[in-house]
This record gives C-alpha cells, sequence and structure tokens, in this order.
C-alpha cells in the first residue's frame, strides 16, 4: 500500500500534485481487487493454515491468500469477476475445515472444537487400559491389542483424515507423515506403540492450542472493547438501543464507569476519560464540551452527552480492529521462507526414512525419523512471535501493520525524524520573558494576558497558556483593537496595553531600547519570535516564544541511541536558526529548509548504503518520505483517519517515547525468531541422527516431537509481557 501518513491539520500541504499522483498510485494497485476476511474453524497447527492456503489459492481468480494459525482467520485478495466470495469458502471447507457464520454453524463448530478433546480422551482412555492389561499379566490374552486398535482407530480417524484430505489439494503435512508412520509401525505389528505415538500426537496438539489460545486471547481482549448497547435520546427519552442501530449526529449519553458507545463529540458535561486502550497513556484525561471521544474508551467520572460523528464499523476502534487483524494475518518475510522451506522438508524427509530403511533394514527406525522429523516447531517459530509482539504494541497503544515491518524495525539502522509535531509540541510557547523598569515578571505577564484575552492568533494564545500556568486571575479588557498582522492595543483600569511585534511599537510611536533591539536580532537568529509589551506607550518587557522540544524527547533520542541506531537525522523544512537550535539541544545532526521532494531523496540516499530506514512524521507533507522509507512512522494517529490507514507504524498517542519502545520490541521479538528457529533446526537435526542410529523410540520421538513444539510456543509467549 502506500503510505501517506496524515499529520496535523495545521501543517498540510498545499503540493496536490504529489497527493494525486500517490491517490492515481493506489487506485492503480488495487485495481479490480478485493478482500475479505474469513473465520476459520478447527485450525490445529500451521501446518493447517498451509493446507487452507493452497487450497484456496488453487482457486481460479484468487490473487493470494494468507492464513493465520494463531488468529484462526484467512486474508484473500480476489478479482471478483473472476471468483465469487462462496467459491473462496468452499476452498476452505474442502480440507476438512470450517466457516464461521450463522448461529447453526457456530454450533457445528463448537462441537467440531470438541470433537479433538473427545478423540484424544477416548483414544487415551482405551490405551491407558491396554497398558494397564498389559501390566496385569493378561498379554497373552487379545484384550490389549484390542484395545490398542481401538485407541488407534479412534486416535488416529481425524490424522488419516486429514491427511488423505491433503492428498487431494495435493500436499503433503504433518498427518502425512504421522499416518504413514502409524501405518507402519502396525505392519509390524507394534500397536501399542503405534497408538501410543498417534495418541501423544493427539495431546500434543490439544496442548498447543491451549498454549496458543492464550495468545489469541491476549489479542482478542484489545479488539472487543466496544460495548453492545448504548443509551440514546430519542423524542425526549432517553432509551437504550443495540450499539448497530446507532446513527450519526444522535445524541448518546454515558454515565460514570460506562464504555462510550461511538466517536464523537462532548456536547454537554465533562468528566475524566481513560483512553489507555486505544493510545497507552496510563493517566486518564479531562474532557469538556468541545473535545473528542472514542468508542471504547472509558468515562471515569462526570456523566456527559455526546454527539455522535461516527458508528458502529466507522468508529476508530472498529478501525484498529481490521487492522490489527489484517496485521496478524500479514506474513513476515522470515515465515514465508519457512513456509516455502516446509513444502520441501516433508518429501524431503520421507525420502530420507526410506533410504535409512533400505541401508539398515530397520523398519521402526524408519517410523521414527518420520515421527520426530515433523516440521511444526519450524512452522510455529515466526507466526507466533509476529503475532504476540503486535498484540504486546497494541496494548501500549502502538499499531504495526504487519510482521514485514516489526522484521524491519528489528533491523533499524537510520532513523529520520520531522521537527514540527514530532520533535517539539508543533505550537508556540513562551520560552522567555524579559521584563525592564524593574518590574514584576508577573505583573508584566498579566498585562499581556488581558491584552491578548479576545485574541485568536497563535502567539496571543501562547501567552494566555503561559499566564494561566503560573495562575494568574485574567479579567477581560474593557476595549480592544486589532492590528492585523502586527499585535493589539487594550484599555482596562484607564491604562493603555499594547502587546506586538517592533513594527507595530514603530507604528504607534513608541520607542524601542537599543540594547532591546539586539537582543530581538539575537532572538531571531535563534529562530524565536518576539513581541514586546508596551504600558502606557512605554515598553516594559518583552516575550520570547518558540515551537519547543518536547518533554520527553532529549530523552527518547538518548534511549534510541541505545537500542543500536547509529544515524539520527532531523529533517524539517523550517530555517537553519531554528534547526539549529533544535539540534544542539537534542544532540543530533539536522538538515534544515528541505521540500517533500528533498526528504524523500535523503531517505532514498540512505537506503542505497544498504541500510534498513525509518521516517517519523505527523503531517501530509511528510507523507512522499514517510512512503519512501522502510517503514513510515505516523505520531498521534488517534485523532487522524488517514494516519490509522496509511503508516505501517502508528503512534495511537502524540507520545514520542514509544518510538524506542517499538524499537526494543521489535529486536526483542527478531531475536526470538531466529532462537525458535535455531533451536528447531538443531533439535530436528538432532533426533533425525539419533533415530537413524536407532538410539530413539517411537514414543520417546513422539513425546520430544511436541515437547519441541510447546517449547517454541511459550518462547514467544515471552514477548507478551510488556516489559
Amino acid at each position: 500500500m502506500i503510505r501517506l501518513p496524515a499529520g496535523r491539520q495545521g501543517h498540510l500541504s498545499p503540493n496536490l500534485l504529489t497527493i494525486d499522483f500517490f491517490k492515481a498510485m493506489e487506485e492503480k494497485k488495487f485495481e479490480g481487487k478485493s478482500k475479505i476476511l474469513v473465520d476459520i474453524e478447527n485450525i490445529h497447527c500451521g501446518d493447517c493454515a498451509l493446507n487452507i492456503e493452497r487450497s484456496v489459492e488453487h482457486v481460479p481468480g484468487v490473487l493470494s491468500a494468507e492464513v493465520s494459525y494463531v488468529l484462526s482467520s484467512a486474508t484473500v485478495y480476489y478479482d471478483p469477476h473472476r471468483v465469487e466470495v462462496d467459491r473462496i469458502k468452499r476452498a476452505i471447507t474442502k480440507p476438512g475445515y470450517t466457516v464461521r457464520e450463522t448461529f447453526t454453524e457456530k454450533t457445528r463448530v463448537f462441537w467440531k472444537e470438541m470433537r479433538p478433546f473427545l478423540f484424544m480422551a477416548s483414544s487415551g482412555t482405551a490405551l491407558a487400559l491396554s497398558w494397564i492389561l498389559g501390566w496385569m499379566g493378561l498379554e497373552s490374552t487379545s484384550y490389549p491389542t484390542v484395545f490398542a486398535i481401538a485407541s488407534l482407530i479412534l486416535g488416529g480417524y481425524p490424522i488419516i483424515k486429514s491427511a488423505i484430505k491433503a492428498l487431494f489439494i495435493p500436499d503433503l503435512n504433518v498427518d502425512t507423515l504421522v499416518s504413514i508412520a502409524a501405518l507402519a509401525a502396525v505392519s509390524v505389528g507394534a500397536y501399542q506403540e503405534a497408538a501410543t505415538v498417534i495418541f501423544i500426537m493427539l495431546l500434543g496438539e490439544f496442548l498447543e492450542n491451549l498454549t496458543v489460545g492464550k495468545t489469541r486471547k491476549a489479542i482478542a481482549s484489545l479488539i472487543q472493547l466496544s460495548p453492545k448497547t448504548a443509551c440514546v435520546k430519542r423524542e425526549e427519552k432517553e432509551v437504550q438501543v443495540p450499539i448497530e442501530e446507532l446513527k450519526p449526529k444522535e445524541v448518546v449519553i454515558v454515565k460514570p464507569g460506562e464504555r462510550v458507545p461511538v466517536d464523537g463529540k462532548i456536547i454537554s458535561g465533562c468528566t475524566s476519560i481513560n483512553q489507555s486502550m486505544l493510545t497507552g497513556e496510563s493517566v486518564p484525561i479531562e474532557r469538556g464540551v468541545g473535545d473528542r471521544v472514542y468508542c471504547g474508551t472509558i468515562n471515569e467520572t462526570g456523566s456527559c452527552e455526546i454527539e455522535a460523528t461516527q458508528v458502529a464499523e466507522d468508529t476508530k476502534l472498529a478501525q484498529i480492529k481490521r487492522l490489527i487483524l489484517e496485521a496478524q494475518a500479514e506474513k513476515s518475510p522470515i515465515q514465508r521462507v519457512m513456509d516455502r522451506f516446509a513444502r520441501y522438508f516433508i518429501p524431503a524427509i520421507l525420502s530420507l526414512a526410506f533410504l535409512v530403511f533400505l541401508v539398515t533394514g530397520d523398519l521402526i527406525r524408519a517410523i521414527t525419523i518420520l515421527i520426530v522429523a515433523c516440521p511444526c516447531a519450524l512452522v510455529l517459530g515466526t507466526p507466533t512471535a509476529v503475532v504476540a509482539a503486535i498484540g504486546n504494541a497494541a496494548r501500549q497503544g502502538i499499531l504495526i501493520k504487519g510482521g514485514i515491518f516489526l522484521e524491519q524495525m528489528g533491523r533499524l539502522k537510520v532513523l529520520l525524524m520531522d521537527k514540527t509535531g514530532t520533535l517539539t509540541y508543533g505550537r508556540p510557547k513562551v520560552v522567555e520573558i524579559k521584563v525592564l523598569d524593574g518590574m514584576d515578571e508577573k505583573e508584566v505577564l498579566t498585562w499581556a494576558a488581558i491584552a491578548e484575552k479576545r485574541s485568536e492568533h497563535p502567539l496571543a494564545r501562547a501567552i494566555q497558556e503561559k499566564a494561566e500556568e503560573a495562575g494568574l486571575p485574567i479579567p477581560h479588557p474593557t476595549s480592544f483593537e486589532n492590528f492585523r498582522g502586527k499585535g493589539v492595543r487594550v484599555e482596562w483600569e484607564n491604562k493603555t496595553i499594547m502587546v506586538g511585534s517592533s513594527e507595530m511599537m514603530n507604528d504607534q510611536g513608541i520607542p524601542i531600547p537599543e540594547d532591546i533591539k539586539e537582543l530581538l536580532n539575537a532572538k531571531a537568529y535563534q529562530g524565536m519570535t518576539s513581541l514586546l509589551i508596551a504600558l502606557d506607550h512605554q515598553i516594559s518587557g518583552v516575550f520570547f516564544i518558540a515551537d519547543t522540544l518536547r518533554e520527553k524527547a532529549k530523552v527518547t533520542i538518548d534511549k534510541i541511541r541505545k537500542e543500536g541506531v547509529s544515524e539520527i537525522w532531523m529533517l524539517t523544512g523550517d530555517s537553519h536558526q531554528v534547526a539549529d537550535r533544535i539540534g544542539k539541544e537534542l544532540g543530533i545532526r539536522y538538515e534544515a529548509k528541505l521540500l517533500p521532494e528533498e526528504k524523500v531523496l535523503r531517505v532514498k540516499e540512505w537506503k542505497k548504503q544498504g541500510q534498513v530506514v525509518a521516517m517519523v512524521g505527523d503531517g501530509v507533507n511528510d507523507a512522499p518520505a514517510l512512503a519512501a522509507a522502510d517503514v513510515g512512522i505516523a505520531m498521534g494517529a488517534v485523532g487522524t483517519d488517514v494516519a490509522i490507514e496509511t503508516a505501517d507504524i502508528a503512534l495511537m498517542a502524540d507520545e514520542l517515547e514509544k518510538i524506542p519502545t517499538v524499537i526494543r520490541l521489535s529486536r526483542k521479538a527478531l531475536r526470538v525468531i531466529k532462537q525458535n528457529l535455531i533451536f528447531a533446526l538443531v533439535f530436528n537435526t538432532v533426533l533425525v541422527t539419533l533415530s537413524a542410529q536407532g538410539w530413539v523410540s517411537m514414543i520417546i520421538g513422539a513425546v520430544m516431537h511436541q515437547a519441541s513444539s510447546l517449547l517454541v510456543i511459550l518462547s514467544s509467549m515471552r514477548l507478551l509481557r510488556k516489559k
């Protein structure tokens, strides 16, 4: 997807040609392509996911299919002119899986979910009776064998059925190897051993589902935050309605302790909103009339009325739900390699087992090789780690769009950052006050705030915020006159107060001392804006205003360096003076006065050097650079639809400190993936070697095989820990 992260409304770029170009490119890329997300039941392992993918991809008109074992869902891109959705769903059910849809279907699915447990339990019971009867000295009777065969039939049925269905795709899977091994064991009369292998496989599969289920629940908890009903004002009455029946512009009443059911604007009341589930912010934020609130957040204190702007599937939470599910389904490059490897691995193992049988003449060795060599741990190593990491990030207000971006962040070497709204707050703030004639700073600030009380200029707002921080009472002036672009003049308590630029003071005939003129020039060189205040036509002080660094910007940069990012650059369209001031405060290098297309060139230059490059920004003018980078990161995406839809990684809150968090998590995920794959390869190789030497029995081989799969899953679940 072409990535066009949007930013603050105050930074919209007029470059419509660039926007139209990217829009046209995106329309061309997705022309004629549709997508469906299908929930699937009865997926037991990563190999099942591969079976479904291959079955669906054989359907003419299907462009690509990606199945997530952990989420039990399939994302399918298809040509609607060549294939219907029902045909795709039939391809999913062909290998023996079920699509979740109607209540009847869900009921049937429930029993299908119970079926593996029933097969395992009944097979295990029969096997236990077989061994118990043998230990009781009844080996000479047929009872142990009968119960062993019963165990084989009960446990082997689902495995052999899956293997046969896979052959019709056509394909070879883990069940194929186990079926061949069990049949071979039966052919030499090892009924109990064959039944034990089958039971251990079923038990291991059951434990895998339980373990991965924890990961699924952790992710599901992130996307099941929307309330089922809402209290709505209709015809002067308060009525409870299902969330699906809400309409835009309706007034919703939210009481303390309830979840907000819509995206909207508060029109009455004030409250404290806990939006940690969307942004990861730990502290509730105060919201009043005119402020926006989002679906799924919690109303902590006061009751309020909200005018709905987005409802049901159009809310921010619904967007995030869709994107999280798509991110889980999106395969990483390592996972794709492992999937391709698994396709050739099974035929190779069959050949190796046959070769061992030819050389040694020992069928038991060959059977054991088939059992221990199943690539379950290898197939599970990457997707479980990716899903756990993305789920962890989402809990912290970081939306990662897929495994490919997780891997890229894990290899990050160059971080390029926009200045305004990213490293800085993107709004003017009073950074220094110079007072004259021995006046008190609070007194001068009070006069200036009174003068700017009725002004809507951003610089006026900076002075008002400074006065509010100081806790100063600000009365309204008795008269107000605005000199557009220069300043204001007011009357209050028989005093004339003027606040404005040096140009305004000159126009009003107010002399500016020479030392103040020199100070104004020095501050202008540093990128600061100066406002002078005159009381009764005499200069009383100067306010120096600038866009300031975020509170934790310096600490964040230091943390990013500790994560091994060798190059951190600030790319800005601002002046060299401003960039130099910010760069020195942060201790990073910069390039100033860059146009959007010049930022793209800088990104491409770094990529040509073979570096993995991430670009952080919050404005539309940064969109081309974010698209050109390996990973585009959008700041404060909870407030902008386009940022959520288009960024590779979206920081839901306007918190710069989330960047080292996502780098650290990505690096850890990459380490876990590598550890999983190395462990699986070494473990399988050792077991195959020992089995070929005859040092591992079938039963021990089955136990060790399932143990390796569980260890890989447990290893991936380390990534679910928040820290």
